[in-house]
């Protein structure tokens, strides 16, 4: 839910760098890089021409971090739809001089940067440039022993964990289990 006067974006574009997942104390995150460029009619040469490539660092957590892990792959056109962050830091700039002969290095340079973040909200495959399936994640119960003893197999569950063939399952934190993000990844949507 978006708090009053949060920014909120949509941009549409290309995966420019590999999902990075990993677990925290409040469930997982997931980030990776977004390039967008605008294309423009160029009525004088009658074709279309790209504009400047803006990147963008989409953050995620827990659930959709897990769920982009396992469907998101450098070079997949995508829509991203969240809240636009910007920070700014500063970092010493005499180590980017390191090995030129003309910077004088003794003096402590600070060089200020900009970056765009977007918290994703909701992330897809963009549909106008492939197509694309939907797996509804299972997760399995927190007690499975227990559960598995008085039911027998498939009852009452035709979707039931390990009955629906490369549907990731999550572990108890929610996240991906390791060999279900790997299947995901290895095997083509075709």
């Amino acid at each position: 839910m978006a708090a009053m006067n949060d920014t909120l974006v949509t941009v549409v574009g290309n995966v420019a760098t590999q999902v990075e997942y990993r677990d925290t104390a409040t469930g997982g995150m997931a980030r990776f890089r977004i390039a967008v460029t605008p294309r423009r009619w160029d009525r004088q040469r009658e074709v279309w021409a790209d504009g400047r490539t803006s990147f963008y660092t989409v953050l995620a957590w827990r659930t959709l971090a897990a769920n982009m892990a396992g469907s998101v792959s450098v070079g997949d056109p995508l829509l991203v739809h969240g809240r636009l962050r910007v920070r700014e830091e500063e970092r010493d700039a005499s180590r980017d001089f390191a090995g030129d002969p003309s910077a004088d290095t003794r003096e402590v340079a600070l060089r200020r940067r900009t970056f765009v973040d977007i918290e994703a909200v909701a992330v897809g495959h963009d549909l106008a440039r492939g197509t694309s399936a939907f797996r509804r994640v299972v997760r399995s119960a927190p007690n499975v022993t227990e559960r598995q003893s008085q039911e027998p197999p498939g009852a009452g569950n035709p979707l039931a964990a390990g009955e629906w063939p490369g549907n990731p399952v999550m572990d108890a934190e929610g996240s991906p289990a390791p060999s279900a993000v790997a299947e995901r990844m290895a095997v083509p949507p075709f």
